[in-house]
């Protein structure tokens, strides 16, 4: 009885618009490219190919091992030729719908008004391996 009321779906938290994508990719510290990762709260854009769905953004959110990674892609738009996020300072912006999301937590700092439902950016993992961080789904 208790395992009928205990097990739930996360369906109606799933983002319908971003696909699943399985990746791996290592970010050497020691590289110029990676150098901003070495500076709490300055972001990178990490433009692979097979890096999540459009990408990932990348940032140190604290000293030593204490990262993040984001899904690029706009998280209330499909993949199209406007849902790529741009950088802007700490936070990313969607040239799509101008919404505006926090990169150190993930939040979408202007809500719709009108009580329409949005999602805030996909997480990735983000590990700290050595002298690279490893990011993944």
């Amino acid at each position: 009885m208790v395992l009928l009321f205990s097990c739930e779906s996360d369906d109606i938290n799933r983002n319908p618009f971003i696909p699943d994508v399985s990746f791996r990719f290592d970010l050497n510290l020691n590289l110029p490219l990676y150098n901003d990762l070495n500076i709490i709260g300055s972001p990178i854009y990490v433009d692979n190919a097979g890096v999540g769905v459009r990408g990932a953004f990348v940032m140190r959110t604290g000293p030593s091992d204490q990262f993040v990674a984001w899904e690029a892609n706009c998280p209330n738009q499909a993949p199209n030729n406007c849902s790529t996020m741009v950088l802007e300072g700490q936070n990313a912006s969607c040239p799509c719908d101008d919404y505006e999301y926090n990169l150190f937590f993930g939040q979408l700092l202007n809500p719709p008004q009108d009580g329409s439902r949005f999602f805030n950016l996909k997480p990735y993992r983000a590990v700290l391996a050595g002298n690279s961080v490893i990011i993944s789904n």
